[in-house]
């Protein structure tokens, strides 16, 4: 058996269509959609409404890590326009269409934090399954996926905004990890809380992971944990015990599925 794993497309269709070559399924962890493109400032949705050069000024202040300033100035664009949470919502289902189109039967996909899950059943095709807090067996092993990311301590979900992401707290995220019971595959967008995986070396910082995969790890010793989100994590792979923990890639650059083969 044969199974491809992909996290962090953030719009690369074309990529996705190939992603599924030579496998006997395609597994899809999430950040589907290009918001804001930090390679090439044209791209993502702020750059085709902004323009590359306002991007760059948005992207810059990220790098230098003022994200105060960075968030302030993104309001200050967003307020330009009238209609602007219309404006991403369009934009959103353009990517969408092109992205589920381009998944080969079958996907099974869970949404990232960059990603709008309640729009995906009007995407997702006969041979698309999406799951979330679910399980199921793929050529005879138990597969479970919890999507989303982590909020930080003490905060809660913004109503509101012009695109709200996929932002869980601990406790609902937690859930979704108990749901899922013992599994051979636990698949995931986050990683579980270890600092080798959790750290992004460009960013020079670390992302939140979850105290409930690394438990789940430890408990059920499932044969992997797949997971993405980190773009440059400090660790690709490591083991938890019997455990291979494995960030897929940023496959938006990489665009190589990791492959899975039993």
């Amino acid at each position: 058996m044969r199974v491809h794993v992909v996290s962090d497309v953030h719009g690369n269709a074309e990529a996705l269509a190939r992603a599924g070559e030579g496998a006997d399924a395609l597994v899809v962890l999430g950040d589907l959609i290009d918001f804001v493109d930090y390679h090439d400032h044209a791209g993502g949705i702020m750059g085709a409404v902004f323009g590359p050069e306002r991007v760059g000024v948005f992207a810059g202040l990220r790098r230098e890590r003022k994200h105060g300033a960075a968030a302030a100035y993104a309001r200050e664009l967003w307020t330009e326009l009238e209609d602007a949470a219309d404006v991403v919502t369009e934009a959103v289902r353009a990517q969408y269409k092109e992205l589920f189109a381009a998944m080969t039967a079958p996907t099974y996909a869970t949404p990232g934090n960059v990603d709008q899950p309640a729009l995906w059943p009007e995407f997702a095709g006969a041979g698309v399954r999406v799951l979330d807090g679910e399980t199921t067996e793929i050529g005879g092993l138990r597969f479970g996926f919890v999507g989303g990311a982590l909020l930080p301590p003490d905060a809660r979900p913004r109503a509101g905004g012009v695109f709200r992401p996929y932002l869980r707290t601990t406790e609902d995220f937690d859930a979704g990890v108990a749901a899922l019971g013992p599994v051979d595959v636990l698949c995931s967008h986050v990683p579980p809380d270890v600092p080798e995986l959790t750290y992004d070396v460009l960013a020079r910082r670390a992302e939140i992971g979850s105290g409930a995969l690394l438990s789940a790890i430890r408990a059920h010793r499932p044969r992997w944990a797949v997971f993405g989100h980190v773009h440059q994590p400090l660790a690709a792979r490591l083991r938890v015990g019997v455990t291979e923990c494995a960030n897929v890639g940023h496959f938006q650059r990489t665009r190589r599925p990791y492959v899975l083969r039993w």
